[in-house]
């Protein structure tokens, strides 16, 4: 599934969807990423404060992965020199 998401609460959406597609229940999918219940309600929830880190576990153990798109490419890697306005 490829959604654009831009806000907490279409995160929570797409996660919550992903999750009974998967037919998990709230404590299974918290068991599975390691993270507490309260974590998976306020996920869902689209509570905009919550740990990276553990959004990230979720993802995972849905078997999904974070994508990032439409960030301009680090040419700055190869030419160093190229983006640097005044030091």
């Amino acid at each position: 599934m490829m959604s654009s998401i831009r806000t907490t609460e279409q995160l929570g959406d797409a996660l919550r969807a992903a999750r009974k597609q998967l037919g998990l229940t709230q404590p299974q999918l918290a068991l599975a990423a390691g993270v507490g219940v309260r974590f998976i309600v306020d996920l869902e929830a689209g509570k905009p404060t919550l740990r990276l880190e553990n959004v990230l576990r979720v993802i995972d153990a849905l078997g999904g992965a974070l994508q990032i798109t439409g960030l301009s490419s680090s040419d700055s890697e190869n030419h160093p020199e190229g983006n640097q306005h005044g030091a």
